[in-house]
């Protein structure tokens, strides 16, 4: 049997889409078709595992239940995608989904809790009772096809299934406009970010805005490709609900089980804390917060018990400063580093906004600048910047990189190559001036600035013009007239031969 590859998994997956095109918003199924691939792949793997247990101890039921209840899942009996898929001709499609579902979790206990509880199947956002019930027959039957047979047996790693969801939440992000903004950060973006940050064995590692947590296994990514194994434990927090929700989904279908995720403001409310009511702290940091956000929380700022805005409180109706602070205060005294992506204001709006970036940089906290091209990130074509963050910088140098300039240009989005990611990590790693590239600045020339941290302020990207010889134009000039008087005695001559003479 030819091997199964992730192109054929992705094409059938997206093809599943079909059903809802034309008819639901892509903002909306995305939740459902994502929970399905899901749940089609739990059901799958415990069916392939039953079946190789039932096959090695044929005499011994009792013992293939017990075994089956050592499953990564759980899957309570009607529960699974084939029970609900042979049902589908029947009325309450809807209904019947969500039961499932809500067994699913009930059986897995703290590892599946509240997961599905922002997604109902029986939502009239899939129209009324008898459209509701077709859209979904139709989509059990998309899931059903052989391509989407997801069994291990037949699939092999479990990376192509992670691959998959993965695929599909980019594919989700490219259509949804803005709102993609809040689940998904582009991948070439987020191995920047975990190369940047370097994580290393025995990390722990944050994202206080995970979305579908993609910028997070990028960082664990790094780790096992490096050294094999996964001694790393990943961390996560994410405001919206269903977002959260596919982060979870996420994180186990790439195997990532040493997770804590948790869904909450992280700015009003953080939950990853210590036993003592603290914010924990972690050795890596990484983010791609929401830009500019209104009302990120300002009123209870003042009185934040974490001290997190004691070098200033952003403005009210700008929260990228937040998250900054936010993710500082979580850094471990030593090996703490962070990169997050700012929009470019970050860099230079004055007033509050100023004095945090003048503290940050005093207190030596600053470690690199990066210009980023436009039209990188889905649903915003303006420009963004990544700011790293050390806790024990070697010296008070901050480097300056402008990767705005270079870039492959696509229709709507742009995209940084191999080679791009490779010069700006080699850059940043070589830590010197480039000529219109890199300025390594001195806090001192920062502070001449105002500490303003505007690329183009330390980066010198302007290309002189050549000088223009006027007696070489000139002389070009007449060449030109000569040549255009001859033209037009041959054009003469021509006609006359012709017979148009005057």
């Amino acid at each position: 049997m030819n091997p199964v590859t992730q192109s054929e998994i992705n094409k059938a997956a997206w093809g599943a889409c079909d059903t809802f095109r034309g008819v639901v918003d892509p903002s909306i199924y995305k939740d459902y078709v994502l929970t399905m691939l899901f749940l089609k792949y739990v059901s799958d793997v415990w069916k392939d595992h039953k079946a190789r247990y039932v096959a090695e101890h044929p005499e011994a039921p009792d013992l293939v239940e017990a075994m089956m209840q050592q499953e990564a899942f759980v899957l309570p009996e009607g529960s699974s995608f084939d029970a609900l898929h042979k049902r589908r001709h029947e009325a309450g499609n809807g209904e019947r989904i969500d039961k499932a579902l809500h067994a699913f979790e009930e059986a897995n206990g703290d590892k599946l809790r509240d997961v599905f509880q922002d997604i109902s199947f029986n939502s009239n956002k899939l129209g009324a009772e008898e459209q509701k019930n077709d859209i979904l027959r139709h989509l059990m039957e998309d899931f059903a096809k052989p391509q989407l047979d997801l069994r291990p047996s037949r699939v092999g790693q479990l990376d192509i299934i992670g691959g998959a969801y993965e695929y599909l939440i980019s594919r989700f992000a490219a259509t949804a406009g803005k709102k993609a903004g809040e689940f998904y950060t582009p991948a070439e973006v987020s191995t920047l970010m975990a190369r940047l940050v370097d994580p290393q064995e025995g990390d722990d590692i944050c994202d206080p805005a995970c979305g579908s947590a993609s910028l997070l296994m990028k960082c664990g990514r790094q780790i096992r490709d490096r050294t094999g194994t996964k001694r790393y434990a990943l961390f996560g927090q994410e405001a919206i609900g269903s977002t959260w929700a596919l982060a979870k989904m996420n994180l186990f279908l790439h195997g990532e089980e040493n997770h804590q995720v948790e869904w909450g403001d992280t700015i009003r409310n953080p939950k990853l804390r210590t036993s003592d009511d603290m914010l924990r702290h972690f050795d890596v940091v990484v983010a791609n917060p929401p830009f500019s956000l209104d009302k990120w929380g300002t009123e209870a700022a003042e009185t934040d018990k974490f001290g997190r805005f004691r070098r200033g409180i952003p403005p009210r109706t700008k929260g990228d400063y937040a998250f900054i602070l936010h993710m500082i205060e979580t850094l471990k005294p030593k090996t703490g580093r962070m990169a997050v992506v700012v929009p470019h204001g970050v860099l230079f709006r004055g007033s509050s906004e100023g004095r945090i970036r003048q503290k940050l940089i005093e207190e030596n906290l600053l470690d690199a600048v990066i210009g980023l091209p436009e039209k990188l990130f889905f649903g915003t074509g303006i420009p963004a910047a990544i700011l790293v963050f050390r806790k024990s910088k070697p010296d008070t140098s901050v480097l300056f990189i402008d990767a705005s300039r270079e870039f492959q240009a696509g229709t709507n989005q742009n995209a940084l190559t191999e080679v791009q990611l490779d010069k700006i990590t080699g850059e940043f790693s070589a830590r010197k001036t480039v000529d219109k590239y890199a300025y390594l600045a001195t806090v001192d020339e920062i502070a001449e600035n105002d500490f303003n941290l505007n690329v183009p302020r330390y980066v010198d990207t302007f290309e002189e013009e050549a000088e223009i010889d006027l007696m070489a134009v000139r002389g070009e000039r007449t060449r030109l007239k000569s040549d255009l008087v001859e033209l037009e005695t041959r054009m003469v001559g021509y006609l006359e031969e012709l017979g148009y003479g005057s």
